[in-house]
């Protein structure tokens, strides 16, 4: 498989997806923050000092999902018709579970922005929860599905 993002000269390029056919896309990504039980009972209970985690988590997520093109170079910059975020609260694994969905018609795939919506996401809860709980750990941040575009479909398998 050949790199797609490498010039002749070896060099980084950004992709040229000018030939390519604009296509439904979507990606879902996901990702964990693990605490201490107490936090995750007082994110539950909205008993952090800073407000709403999870609400402030979702929105800092989408937001970050439409500037990912400003933080990853090679990011073409794209319009997202729709980014959507869901926490799970898992107490037996002491977990926030976070899953992003992120669409948009164009010519290039989403992957790298539902990956960015999980990442701010999840530290946006470490950073409201931090004062109480140094030790999260924000991990497992992975594709979990994308589809449309040439490649098709992709689905992890768990």
């Amino acid at each position: 498989m050949e790199l797609t993002h490498i010039n002749a000269q070896g060099r980084a390029k950004m992709v040229d997806v000018s030939d390519k056919k604009e296509t439904l896309r979507e990606a879902v990504a996901s990702g964990n923050v693990y605490m201490k039980r107490e936090t995750l009972q007082r994110i539950k209970e909205g008993a952090i000092k800073k407000g709403d985690v999870l609400s402030v988590a979702q929105v800092a997520g989408i937001m970050a999902s439409k500037e990912t093109s400003d933080i990853i170079p090679m990011c073409h910059p794209i319009m997202i018709s729709g980014c959507d975020i869901n926490f799970n609260l898992n107490f037996d694994e002491n977990r926030v579970e976070i899953r992003a969905t992120v669409k948009n018609t164009g010519q290039t795939g989403v992957e790298m922005e539902a990956l960015m919506a999980v990442t701010v996401a999840g530290l946006t809860i470490y950073d409201m929860c931090k004062a109480i709980d140094r030790e999260m750990i924000v991990s497992d941040i992975m594709l979990m599905k994308k589809s449309g575009g040439k490649s098709g479909l992709f689905e992890r398998k768990e």
